[in-house]
């Protein structure tokens, strides 16, 4: 088996990419991937400390198999090519975007490199995916969260609930 999902000896197994894999929706996601029989890719971002905290326990382990299923890249939201390399690398059937600066108050302290984050980053993201010429076969998956309607008018949300965000890092969540 190789980090692709290709076998000589069975079916070829579903390879997912993950953005935001350190956090915590990226880390669940991944166990739960891993547990459906997945390869599962992440892009971490170089930073001056280690923060792979939430997926230690999964890489640990991974280090035992004989067969590894679980990798990480360094990679950034605001460098498109490392997004590309990535990608033409992973050759992934599944993107899930999770990837974001969702500290509200560094959105409010650093808000331009917030929209690169998240706004710029996702559109990077789906270039890259165009690029390596996937766009036909990936299934990409956006993530959000309900920081975009703000202060709440009508419960439960609906895809006609006005949008409210009440921070840079949920104003650069519309899409």
């Amino acid at each position: 088996m190789n980090s692709n999902g290709v076998s000589s000896d069975g079916p070829k197994r579903k390879v997912a990419l993950i953005t935001g894999i350190t956090g915590q929706d990226g880390s669940y996601l991944a166990e739960f991937l891993l547990s459906m029989n997945y390869i599962v890719h992440g892009i971490i971002r170089r930073s001056s400390t280690f923060n792979t905290g939430r997926v230690n326990h999964i890489y640990e382990k991974n280090k035992l198999l004989p067969e590894k299923t679980f990798f990480l890249h360094y990679g950034d939201m605001t460098d498109s090519s490392s997004l590309i390399k990535i990608i033409s690398k992973v050759m992934p059937d599944e993107i899930y975007n999770l990837a974001a600066q969702s500290h509200v108050k560094v959105s409010f302290d650093l808000s331009e490199y917030t929209g690169e984050v998240v706004a710029l980053g996702t559109l990077r993201l789906l270039d890259a995916i165009r690029t390596c010429k996937l766009e036909k076969t990936v299934k990409f998956y956006q993530a959000s969260s309900s920081e975009l309607y703000g202060k709440v008018v009508e419960t439960p949300q609906s895809e006609k609930t006005p949008f409210h965000p009440r921070s840079p890092y949920k104003c650069f969540g519309i899409r």
